[in-house]
């Protein structure tokens, strides 16, 4: 199929517009989106479309919810920011909100995924050499191949994504990169007694929503704590009742050591991250230490408590989890020949592409938008399918109809 299907001029403007004045960083599906709510978005020419992607797990809570745009424009109207200079009376409401919520003692918050994720490394080898006693400079993190954590220097300096780190050099050191999902190389990688950490995603989201073996979060566990090794874990799109839990932790009843959280922490609002722990990680840092000028700002304070409370109050653990069975059952019992592999937890999705065309995946995506569902290949022939999680079984049958029939249309 021709891979420039036609565009309106009123789409094609705005396009333009991105094309002369903006950096091309990104590579997105020409869409021009101006509305949400709910599960669905809606173009400059007013055309509904189904949302699965959710912004990569950020509008979770649906797009454009109520309560949290209540408590965003209710707290925009008295206060947005003091930086951490000064208190604010939202600040520590909310520190004891979402400490309750995961039930640890302290939280550090942030803005962005990526400056969360920075946080709890330097959290972690601030750990390692005041606590655990390793030697200066001598602290190592390990990770997991195919990692996404996102794209400071510091963080592509572990990346295996050449996309993402090649011509970016020279990356910094103190990384040792094993198998996602094997706990052998884990076991092996933390004999070297300057191990500080371990930081993974528990569903690796932009690899292709690499779901590991049962039992694999509990053997993290017990290795990270027989290693005296802390076990840190960026749920920032997997987390916040995305796979049918709270946590994706949670399916193993785990409790990482350092719990980092974004995206849906604002419903998709504003920028919000957090990284939790107890008071012997957290208290290494003192005042200069670490810090951002907008992370706890009240008006995110607001924000994330809204939006934390709607998940709860509105049991989006539980229908992600029964969403997500009936969506990968019924995309499953399409029997399609394009589709290889079906996988998920709760409403975090992928299907594999099986097709002669290299583009296949991205040729699927114009059509999905085409029939009025939006989408996005992730590694060539990987496609995300991560609604919000306020999905119907009725609206979940329409979008297995519009897949089923984008499939059909691949030549």
């Amino acid at each position: 199929m021709n891979s420039t299907l036609a565009v309106t001029a009123n789409t094609q403007h705005y396009l333009n517009l991105e094309e002369k004045y903006g950096a091309h960083n990104y590579h997105p599906l020409p869409v021009v989106l101006n509305r949400g709510e709910g599960v669905f978005l809606y173009d400059v020419d007013d055309k509904r479309y189904y949302d699965f992607l959710s912004g990569y797990s950020a509008v979770n809570q649906g797009h454009c919810h109520p309560k949290i745009i209540a408590a965003l424009v209710n707290q925009a109207q008295k206060l947005t920011l003091t930086s951490r200079a000064f208190h604010s009376n939202l600040l520590g409401e909310f520190e004891k909100y979402i400490t309750d919520f995961f039930g640890y003692n302290k939280v550090l918050p942030m803005n962005s995924g990526v400056e969360a994720v920075e946080t709890a490394i330097k959290l972690s080898r601030k750990w390692a050499y005041q606590v655990k006693g390793i030697e200066a400079d001598k602290a190592k993190i390990i990770v997991c191949n195919n990692n996404f954590h996102g794209r400071t220097i510091n963080i592509i300096s572990f990346s295996s994504d050449p996309v993402a780190k090649n011509n970016f050099g020279p990356y910094n050191t103190g990384y040792t990169s094993i198998p996602h999902d094997d706990l052998p190389a884990l076991e092996k990688a933390l004999q070297d007694k300057n191990v500080a950490a371990f930081l993974f995603e528990p569903i690796q989201g932009e690899a292709g929503v690499v779901v590991p073996t049962e039992g694999y979060f509990k053997g993290v566990r017990e290795l990270c704590t027989e290693y005296n090794v802390l076990m840190v874990a960026d749920e920032i799109q997997c987390g916040l009742a995305r796979t049918g839990k709270m946590l994706a932790c949670d399916h193993e009843n785990v409790r990482p050591d350092v719990l980092i959280l974004g995206k849906a922490l604002s419903g998709g609002v504003t920028p919000v991250s957090a990284v939790l722990c107890d008071d012997e990680i957290m208290l290494t840092i003192k005042p200069g230490e670490h810090g951002s000028t907008y992370g706890g700002n009240p008006l995110a304070c607001a924000v994330s408590m809204a939006a934390l409370q709607v998940l709860k109050d509105e049991n989006m653990c539980a229908n992600a989890e029964a969403m997500g069975k009936l969506l990968r059952t019924e995309l499953e019992n399409l029997n399609s020949p394009n589709i290889s592999i079906v996988r998920g937890k709760g409403l975090l999705n992928a299907i594999i592409i099986k097709h002669d065309n290299p583009n296949a995946a991205w040729e699927l995506c114009l059509l999905l938008k085409e029939n009025g569902l939006l989408a996005k290949p992730t590694h060539g022939d990987k496609i995300r399918f991560a609604p919000p999680l306020v999905i119907t079984k009725e609206q979940v049958m329409e979008c297995v109809g519009i897949i089923d029939k984008s499939l059909k249309q691949l030549v």
